[in-house]
């Protein structure tokens, strides 16, 4: 099955790519446009002064360190833990043996959690163990524990997978809600969902751009009718 990523950016823009082998291409795809020091196109952030350097080439600690949350298909949350302490086991801060030792909760921490909390709909669960979690109360979790982090842009890789139909409308509602602020790369193939997101579209395939405009307009485009649909 082909799938199709799309890329929420600042600047509203969205883009369409497509491939048979998805997992690798995923892979290689972000290698070359996520990189030290670059930022995707129309995107605004904070420029960086080092050298370019592929994110396949740096460790996990060392691609969060650059400000990119990822989020892959299966939710990865502590189970044990309760919602809030999820959270706050996330917070970008130093996590060394020592310091966490000594660590004592602070009011500007106190109120990031909150405000996560507000965005992904979870304040009332804050005391609920994550294990008691729905299936897209989890997904949610792990987006607020990106947040935690303090991104710039946040990978996400098919967020609506088993979820609800209100589940699905709530999580596209939350991601519209974070692309306000920070870049969003979703990839995803549920067509209704990505709809719901009501991005303009940019449809490449092979590197070469097939269709642009509304996500209607795309689809009915011929032309990725006969790439995506091999009519």
């Amino acid at each position: 099955m082909k799938r199709i990523l799309w890329l929420l950016l600042p600047a509203t823009l969205a883009i369409g790519l497509a491939a048979g082998a998805v997992g690798q291409w995923k892979f290689d795809l972000l290698s070359h446009l996520v990189r030290r020091g670059e930022t995707p196109d129309h995107a605004e952030s904070e420029s960086h002064e080092h050298e370019d350097e592929h994110v396949v080439e740096l460790s996990a600690e060392q691609i969060a360190e650059l400000g990119i949350g990822r989020k892959f298909q299966k939710p990865t949350v502590f189970e044990s833990q309760t919602v809030e302490d999820n959270l706050r086991l996330a917070l970008k801060a130093d996590h060394r043996a020592r310091t966490t030792l000594f660590w004592q909760d602070s009011a500007g921490e106190r109120k990031k959690i909150e405000r996560i909390l507000e965005t992904i709909r979870l304040p009332q669960a804050r005391h609920r163990l994550a294990g008691g979690l729905s299936h897209g109360q989890k997904q949610w979790l792990e987006i607020g524990m990106l947040l935690a982090q303090d991104p710039k842009l946040l990978l996400v890789d098919e967020p609506v997978a088993g979820m609800t139909d209100e589940e699905t409308h709530l999580t596209a509602l939350l991601l519209k809600e974070i692309n306000r602020e920070k870049s969003v790369v979703v990839v995803e193939h549920d067509m209704t969902f990505v709809r719901e997101l009501g991005v303009r579209v940019t449809c490449l395939h092979e590197g070469s751009v097939l269709a642009e405009g509304s996500i209607d307009q795309v689809s009915a485009n011929e032309r990725v009718i006969e790439v995506y649909l091999g009519r």
